[in-house]
């Protein structure tokens, strides 16, 4: 017997996207305005009505169609293909665009420019009295 899932079972694919939004079945209980048990009966389901996925999917965060069209290969897919082993620093994805210690120095420059401004200000209005 085979233990892949269905492609179409809806319950198997709430049950999923729940687990990568790291939720549990008692929060999205919560959510939903019911118990623990009436959510691991929609995750096990294979069809749920129209209105109640309307409903999970808001719970979750993610659009009707989100759910419809999840696949496990597809989130495989996007994670194999956005990391890269040259972005990933202790386990992190870590990707950075510009040089931090510029960014330091620009601010730095800026306040300095302000604190010149800011005496200027006050040299005038000492001087105007």
């Amino acid at each position: 017997m085979s233990t892949v899932t269905k492609p179409n079972h809806i319950g198997r694919k709430i049950s999923r996207i729940r687990e990568l939004r790291d939720m549990k079945q008692e929060a999205l209980a919560q959510a939903l305005g019911t118990n623990q048990q009436a959510v691991s009966i929609i995750e096990n389901s294979e069809t749920i009505d129209e209105d109640k996925l309307i409903e999970v999917a808001k719970a979750l965060g993610v659009t009707v169609e989100a759910i419809k069209n999840f696949s496990e290969e597809a989130v495989l897919n996007i994670i194999g293909n956005t990391y890269h082993d040259s972005n990933v620093v202790n386990g992190n994805a870590y990707s950075c665009n510009f040089n931090p210690l510029d960014k330091m120095v620009e601010l730095y420059e800026r306040l300095v420019q302000a604190e010149k401004e800011k005496i200027e200000y006050l040299e005038k209005i000492l001087k105007d009295k």
